[in-house]
């Protein structure tokens, strides 16, 4: 995970626009990893957050000798405070989601370090969540994975419609799609991800997941095995990955931080960082309602 600048408005529809038309030209089905894929993110005109300033996993599976860490080159905003819950129009989420499964396979031993570097698109499409007019998204993972894409694109889409998440509490519509999309989100192996959001000037050194100015770049070995100071299983932890990112993707530009002991962590927190006193937590808001929200990281 990695520092931001204050939350701000969501990005410049002019230039998401742009990505739109280039977006809804391109070929569906599988993409390859290479200098024109990169070429495309490096040049895209949104913010670019990944996940590494500052500590480290604890417990997460490292080289022997830790990357340099890079300057946070992540584009600042001015701030904009989520709104109060009693000021959000409320939605029904559809279809109906589901917390979690209640019996998960254990995680697997190892984690493929690097793919082949092409994506499929899962062939899926789904109803919007929330109110307004709606985001729409596209689910794309790394070939031999052995991840299957449409398995993905619906857990997805579950957890977006999730009673609190953001969705269901004003905070934007979303809608599954396999073609024209707003944004992408891809689940890649470690080194992959490392490369798409290296793209951008973001070194997530294997561990972490990124928002770049396509979408949001979800590290596989996050994806399946969670984190170390998450204190769900790791399907709930998809959730914390799904909610913090799209929190970025709808404009909010900061990191914060533990507001007391005991008390819940905010979705925005770099949670995988350590906890701070705070109990672990993956959606935005509480069973009642309430935003979760904390001291905003500088």
């Amino acid at each position: 995970m990695g520092k931001r600048g204050a939350p701000a408005p969501t990005r410049r529809r002019g230039s998401r626009g742009a990505r739109r038309r280039r977006s809804a030209r391109r070929p569906l089905g599988r993409i390859v990893l290479g200098g024109a894929a990169i070429g495309v993110l490096a040049l895209g005109g949104g913010a670019a957050v990944a996940h590494w300033t500052g500590g480290e996993p604890a417990a997460a599976s490292r080289p022997a000798a830790a990357a340099p860490q890079t300057p946070d080159t992540t584009a600042r905003r001015p701030s904009q405070a989520p709104p109060s819950p009693a000021a959000e129009a409320k939605a029904s989420p559809s279809p109906s989601p589901s917390r979690s499964p209640e019996k998960e396979p254990d995680p697997p031993a190892t984690v493929p370090r690097q793919g082949s570097g092409t994506f499929t698109t899962a062939e899926a499409s789904g109803a919007k969540v929330g109110t307004g007019t709606p985001r729409r998204y596209r689910v794309q993972v790394e070939d031999g994975t052995g991840l299957s894409a449409a398995g993905a694109a619906r857990e997805i889409e579950q957890i977006l419609a999730h009673p609190r998440g953001w969705a269901a509490h004003g905070r934007g519509a979303f809608q599954l799609v396999s073609e024209n999309a707003d944004f992408v989100i891809r689940i890649a192996t470690p080194e992959t991800a490392d490369k798409l959001c290296l793209a951008q000037g973001l070194n997530t050194r294997g561990e972490y997941n990124c928002e770049t100015t396509e979408g949001v770049v979800v590290n596989l070995k996050r994806w399946l095995r969670g984190s170390p100071t998450f204190a769900g299983t790791p399907a709930e932890y998809r959730h914390l990955i799904i909610n913090h990112e799209i929190g970025h993707e709808i404009g909010i530009r900061s990191h914060m931080t533990c507001p007391g002991p005991g008390k819940p962590a905010p979705v925005m927190m770099q949670q995988i960082k350590g906890l701070r006193g705070c109990v672990s937590n993956a959606w935005p808001y509480d069973e009642d309602g309430r935003y979760i929200t904390g001291p905003i990281v500088p």
